[in-house]
């Protein structure tokens, strides 16, 4: 039977491609977006790509899942839940944590109040968590043992040591993270990521709502925002290689991540929203390959056919992690689904859509000012 999908923030980069998939495959779609300049721009309605993308796809509420009038609107008729709606960025997270704590804890308890205390349709809840909960992930020391370092030092980055270390311990070799891991995040947007995930998780199954909890890695592809200096290094990267700029890799370029391809993520959080198998699991969506910044922009050059200077700086940020790359059995395990895009393909599918697009400011000078006056860029 067809269902009734809300998206809240779907009108971003992963939810308007998830909107178009829902609908391909007969469901019915709103949005609930608060169209924030960060991402959309000034005039949504002329600046925001992600938004026209949506016509004649979504019904798209402009309003805020602070807001219970606009939740309860949004919410009339539907079955389906995916919870998108957050402020992203780890970095922004770290200064502006009255606005992260309200968007992302305050908007999922105002929406887990709604469901709890007033008539709805809703059977399925599924929330976008993010793999910035684990912190620094998974280790094995040299005897075997799995492990879970605590966040790194600032003298011992400040020294130029930026690997993870355990006292008492030898050199540690980063392994995949599962989702048993310990949970142990090093940002405020990893600390509300974790409580969005802990409220659904807890509450849904006390009203009768099936959850999902979706831990996604780091997300790229054709349509990321590249005005945002807060969506990733794939995009600050492109922007400054269009503009002819230098590229400055922080602390030694070793440190990595994993990325994974749009089409993944869309595919995986449909089948976690519409597959009984799905109800009550928590998963990594991830390719399961980690992925270093030197990799990264030796990926962009080869896609651009160009290349800019680059210098490795040393410089850090605290709150940062040096290596996470998911464990993905559960993935294939509980949603029968492996990731189809290699990162070097998905990186030449980006550039391809990036050369069609302006050249703009992204504010990724601006946001390191911003952290560096707040001592949490080194």
């Amino acid at each position: 039977m067809p269902d009734h999908v809300l998206i809240t923030g779907g009108a971003g980069f992963i939810g308007t491609r998830l909107a178009r998939r829902f609908v391909d495959a007969g469901h019915t779609v709103t949005v609930l977006d608060s169209l924030i300049p960060q991402v959309h721009g000034s005039d949504p309605q002329s600046t925001s790509p992600l938004l026209r993308s949506l016509d004649g796809i979504a019904d798209v509420i402009e309003g805020t899942v602070t807001s219970t009038d606009d939740l309860r609107t949004a919410l009339e008729g539907a079955t389906i839940v995916v919870h998108l709606a957050a402020e992203t960025g780890t970095g922004q997270s770290m200064y502006e944590i009255d606005r992260y704590v309200d968007a992302n804890v305050g908007g999922t308890a105002k929406l887990l109040d709604l469901l709890t205390n007033e008539a709805h349709a809703v059977t399925r809840l599924v929330i976008a968590s993010s793999r910035s909960i684990y912190g620094e992930g998974a280790y094995r020391t040299e005897d075997g043992r799995i492990v879970y370092p605590p966040h790194r030092a600032e003298a011992d980055m400040a020294a130029g040591d930026f690997a993870v270390h355990i006292s008492g311990e030898g050199a540690l070799e980063m392994v995949p993270t599962d989702e048993q891991a310990k949970l142990h995040p090093s940002s405020v947007y990893g600390i509300t990521k974790q409580m969005q995930e802990a409220l659904i998780m807890t509450v849904a199954p006390t009203i009768g709502i099936e959850p999902v909890s979706l831990r996604y890695q780091n997300v790229y592809g054709p349509g990321q925002s590249l005005k945002n200096p807060y969506t990733g290094i794939l995009s600050i990267f492109s922007t400054l290689v269009r503009q002819g700029k230098d590229i400055n890799i922080f602390e030694d370029g070793l440190e990595s991540r994993d990325f994974v391809y749009i089409d993944d993520v869309v595919e995986s959080t449909f089948l976690a929203a519409t597959l009984p198998s799905a109800a009550g699991h928590t998963i990594n969506v991830g390719s399961g390959v980690a992925t270093t910044v030197n990799d990264v922009v030796e990926a962009l050059f080869d896609a651009f056919g160009t290349r800019v200077p680059t210098t490795i700086t040393g410089n850090y940020r605290l709150g940062d992690i040096r290596h996470n790359v998911a464990d993905t059995r559960v993935l294939r395990d509980v949603l029968g689904y492996e990731p189809q895009t290699d990162f070097r393909t998905g990186v030449a599918r980006f550039v391809e859509w990036v050369k069609t697009e302006p050249v703009e400011d992204s504010g990724y000078e601006r946001s390191l000012q911003e952290m560096a006056e707040r001592s949490l860029l080194k």
